[in-house]
């Protein structure tokens, strides 16, 4: 059979994940308040 290590937990380095994630989220929060203004911009030049 294969050999196999045993897993520690908390052990791998996650930093290019977080930087990822860091990432992502910077990303959906610029594009939900891109569509918010976008909104609010088509709803006062319809008025």
């Amino acid at each position: 059979m294969a050999d196999h290590n045993e897993h520690k937990h908390g052990t791998m380095d996650i930093r290019a994940q977080e930087k990822t994630f860091e990432g992502f989220i910077r990303l959906s929060v610029w594009a939900a308040g891109l569509s918010i203004a976008v909104l609010v911009f088509l709803a006062l030049a319809n008025a």
